[in-house]
């Protein structure tokens, strides 16, 4: 980093700064078991949280071999988002030993936020229930802008929401657990740290050094001592 201190930090949501597969698994599980079929995985579940919504009930169709149209897969789509909706925050959970690390960014005047592909309904809905909504100091959704995670923009919007200038993105750390936040990052000139203890299926765990971050934490203990180590010159 060529600058001498952060300016700020900023995390994808689910799978990186927040545990969420618990509450996803138990949808998915309830979905199943409501239509008569075998309920998947619980470790492939989680493996898809991070491609979204689609992909986890794709999955349990898929499981359960459903030769579905596309207006019913849809529909199966709708009915998870309608249930995770009502229901988002039963054992969701900041990941062990962050919350101490988000605590540290606020006393030393450390802005810290989210740049998520989650929709900001539901985002909004899970820091509320964390109560992380206000100490939150930005956070983008795909609903902001145009162009969501690969691409750059939503880093950009949280540049501007900072007030921050795109010249000193290489003082803002973006952490993902998913090769297309490293890219985002990278592509708004952050500094970039890949969550390789996210939600990443086991084809990506041999490549995840490819994906080009800048640093790999493999668990969010591991994420904390990188932050507070020596490289990240905080004051």
């Amino acid at each position: 980093m060529s600058t001498n201190y952060v300016k700020a930090v900023l995390f994808d949501l689910d799978g990186t700064l927040i545990d969420t597969a618990a509450d996803f698994i138990r949808i998915i599980k309830r979905m199943s078991e409501q239509n008569g079929w075998q309920v998947p995985p619980s470790q492939a579940i989680r493996e898809q949280v991070s491609a979204g919504a689609g992909a986890m009930v794709s999955l349990m169709l898929k499981h359960n071999e459903q030769p579905l149209t596309e207006e019913q897969i849809q529909h199966y789509r709708q009915q998870f988002l309608d249930e995770y909706e009502a229901d988002i925050c039963v054992d969701s959970q900041v990941f062990t030993d962050l919350e101490p690390l988000l605590s540290f960014y606020e006393k030393s005047g450390i802005p810290w936020g989210i740049v998520t592909n989650k929709p900001r309904y539901l985002a909004t809905k899970l820091l509320q229930s964390l109560a992380l909504d206000e100490r939150c100091s930005v956070l983008v959704c795909p609903d902001d802008v145009s162009n969501t995670k690969p691409d750059p923009e939503p880093m950009y919007l949280a540049l501007e929401k900072l007030e921050l200038p795109r010249g000193i993105a290489n003082s803002v750390i973006y952490i993902g657990d998913h090769i297309r936040d490293v890219q985002a990052g990278s592509a708004a000139g952050m500094t970039t740290v890949l969550a390789s203890y996210g939600y990443i299926p086991p084809e990506d765990q041999d490549d995840l050094e490819a994906w080009g971050a800048d640093y790999i934490a493999d668990t969010p203990k591991a994420l904390v001592k990188l932050l507070r180590s020596k490289q990240f010159d905080y004051l």
